[in-house]
């Protein structure tokens, strides 16, 4: 039996989310339903998830019948996903008075520092600790042998539970995976330069003086302690053996599941419905008619202005509205900022065929912190010595889950109406929205500090025709060499022919198949091996003993 946890089953937040979805499908193959996903139960009747199908009869009627201790709740269901696997989400708020006293535990068994805990790490604890006995409580409901059980752990928010796990039920296996390492991430989000010092760092030094203590302290011990330790790239790999102090066991790339690609006839549909409303949008933004040929460019992803790259991007951008380009060009950027509502002039315009162009006049929707919000603030310089220009940026701040007020359109189903999409990170363990890309066709950029990034320059080459993936180089120093670089590939792709441009899509979906879960499955099967066979070293060990 395999419990997976994760703060995003079922709960669409980041990239793990994508990485859970699109493997259960390959994973459940393997294990049918003794593969459970274990996910935190933030939702009721009248915001439910859109994503669980609650099944109260699954496992025995445990949702009813397992009693757990501190008042713990589950719901069981499926998962709404290719494979549709089992999913129990945990009531976990009646974990919070446990937590100082579990802390004080912690401390002494494991140095987890959570004196200097704030943000999101004592709800990612309770759910943590919740999930652990739930994956007890539910092994032994089920009459399971410990021994049988392996529980995977992924990202620091799920580290607690891997910790109570290993003090409380030893016998089960554990596997614990960092995705992106809070240090290494909040190094970079600093403006701090990663790669020239990069051998010098300390963990421990870092997170002292970043106020990253706590985080830093969890995912340290939850490396160390894991029977496998795995990681998503080489790259991150790396950064785990100097910030973490240990080299993870085996690297598990992330692949994709192609069920989530539509076919030909409903693709092009999708291709001209997306394209249609963009046009639209820019059209009652900027009050000019944008042509069917116009070329749509774009980025997306977690809002992390200097790591995603979202910095260069838009810098790239800007170069080409002060050049003489000729070719209409839309740059959108659709990463998720701290909404506040639909933009009334826009919904206006776009719902009466108005002719007010609402203010400001390239963003969809109004944010709390238009102020203080990078994106916003790099395009409001940009919009301010803005001339007659044939290149316009238009930010989309929300996610895009088809019930936006404004595009409606889900990511994925308006993902075919992209021709070109750009993520050139500065820091990226993986990189799934470059490999989203590609699985739909669409040509990318993406950076060779990305694992993503590296996994085509280790598979392709250089060789941008082959793969439909351009790699740029980046370090801490070449910056600006990279920003007229990134708008000489975007001129690139907007100028091509209608040949080249199919051409490129097409390279783009057959190296998207050399990334199916099929063939990348196997390192986590090999992971969970590891798992066990470090389980019965130790017992071997106690036994002799």
């Amino acid at each position: 039996m395999l419990f997976e946890t994760s703060w995003e089953v079922c709960n669409k937040v980041g990239g793990i989310y994508t990485v859970l979805s699109t493997k259960a499908k390959e994973l459940g193959k393997v294990l049918g339903d003794r593969l459970i996903f274990i996910g935190p139960d933030i939702w009721d009747d009248e915001n439910p998830s859109p994503y669980f199908r609650e099944r109260k009869s699954l496992i025995r009627y445990a949702a009813t019948r397992l009693k757990l201790p501190f008042g713990i709740g589950i719901r069981v269901g499926r998962w709404d996903i290719p494979g549709s696997p089992i999913v129990v989400l945990v009531k976990f708020q009646c974990m919070f008075p446990e937590l100082d006293r579990i802390f004080g535990q912690m401390w002494e068994d494991f140095r987890v520092d959570s004196l200097h805990a704030y943000g999101d790490y004592r709800e990612s604890c309770a759910f943590a600790l919740a999930a652990a006995i739930t994956i007890q409580g539910l092994a032994r409901y089920l009459k399971i042998d410990p021994e049988d059980v392996t529980a995977h752990f992924d990202e620091w928010t799920t580290g607690m539970g891997l910790l109570y796990t290993k003090k409380h039920a030893p016998e089960i296996a554990t596997v614990f995976t960092t995705h992106a390492t809070s240090i290494g991430r909040s190094i970079c989000g600093n403006g701090k330069p990663l790669y020239d010092y990069f051998t010098a760092y300390n963990g421990d030094q870092m997170a002292r003086e970043l106020n990253m203590v706590s985080k830093h302290s969890l995912e340290k011990a939850a490396a160390i302690q894991a029977d496998c330790f795995t990681t998503v790239s080489d790259v991150t790999a790396k950064e785990c053996r100097q910030l973490l102090g240990r080299q993870p066991d085996i690297v598990t790339p992330n692949g994709f599941e192609p069920n989530f690609v539509p076919q030909t006839d409903k693709y092009l549909a999708l291709r001209r419905s997306g394209r249609e409303r963009m046009l639209k949008i820019a059209n009652a933004l900027t009050g000019k008619k944008w042509s069917d040929d116009t070329f749509i460019v774009a980025t997306s992803g977690r809002n992390e202005f200097r790591n995603k790259g979202i910095d260069l991007f838009l810098d790239a951008i800007d170069f080409l509205r002060k050049g003489s380009m000729q070719k209409n060009i839309l740059a959108f950027v659709m990463v998720p900022s701290w909404v506040k509502e639909p933009s009334g002039a826009l919904l206006t315009d776009l719902e009466d065929n108005g002719h007010i162009i609402p203010s400001p006049s390239w963003i969809t929707h109004r944010l709390n912190n238009e102020d203080s919000d990078p994106i916003m603030s790099r395009i409001r310089n940009m919009e301010t010595a803005e001339k007659d220009t044939k290149v316009k940026v238009i930010f989309i701040p929300c996610y895009l889950d088809g019930h936006d007020g404004i595009v409606n359109i889900s990511y994925y189903d308006l993902l075919p109406a992209i021709d070109l999409t750009v993520f050139p990170s500065y820091y990226e363990p993986w990189g799934y929205t470059p490999l989203e890309s590609i699985a739909f066709g669409i040509p990318t950029v993406s950076s060779d500090k990305a694992g993503f990034g590296q996994w085509v320059l280790s598979r392709f080459g250089d060789s941008p025709s082959i793969s439909g993936v351009e790699v740029i180089s980046r370090t801490d120093s070449n910056y600006s060499q990279n920003v007229t670089l990134l708008a000489q590939i975007i001129e690139k792709y907007a100028t091509m022919s209608p040949q080249q441009s199919m051409s490129m899509r097409e390279a783009a979906a057959e190296t998207a198949k050399a990334a199916d879960w099929k063939f990348f499955i196997t390192k986590y099967l090999e992971a969970f091996s590891i798992a066990r066979a470090a389980r019965d070293r130790r017992d071997a060990i106690i036994n002799k003993k």
